[in-house]
């Protein structure tokens, strides 16, 4: 048997072996992550409850300066929708949509993205007071997921990338309400 005979064996079983994984995993997916932000909760929520503030810490919003934005009702209230459209892939098209607000502990919101893949996400930002000055964020995102995403998180291995992206949001947003520069 040849060397390239060999490859495309071996390519093959690597295939092989993602597709059937991809058909055993969950279809439900969560990505979590928090930080510890120097200032009090009642601050740090009034700021993560405007979504347009997003645009100083979020690093998906922040990937592309230029891409057009809406919103629609009043920001940090139940209805309100920020949607964006970019021509870069990593942005791409959709809609965030906040869906319920317990004030000064959580904002529950939708993410519904149109491309460059269709998909829906929950997402949830939590406060939680450490101390008087000092403020446990707590971000998550979950959501489920049809084959094909099951194979391109495995393929790219999206939670972990997606969870670095989160880490950086956060560690973005501590700096700006603690008044650091990065």
């Amino acid at each position: 048997m040849n060397i390239l005979m060999i490859i495309m064996l071996g390519i093959a079983a690597i295939l092989a072996i993602v597709l059937i994984a991809a058909f055993f995993a969950s279809n439900d997916y969560t990505i979590e992550r928090a930080i510890a932000i120097n200032k009090p909760k009642n601050d740090v929520f009034g700021y993560i409850r405007l979504l347009k503030n997003q645009e100083h810490y979020n690093k998906w919003v922040m990937t592309d300066p230029a891409m057009k934005k809406e919103y629609k009702g009043t920001d940090g209230t139940v209805g309100f929708i920020y949607s964006w459209e970019s021509n870069n892939n990593n942005v791409g098209k959709g809609e965030q949509e906040i869906r319920k607000i317990v004030d000064g502990e959580l904002i529950e919101q939708e993410i519904r993205f149109m491309k460059p893949f269709e998909g829906k996400s929950k997402i949830y930002m939590s406060t939680e007071s450490i101390t008087g000055s000092q403020t446990k964020v707590n971000w998550v995102f979950s959501g489920t997921r049809n084959y094909f995403m099951k194979v391109m998180h495995l393929v790219l291995n999206l939670k972990k990338m997606l969870g670095k992206d989160l880490e950086k949001s956060l560690h973005n947003l501590k700096l700006v309400l603690e008044g650091k520069s990065s």
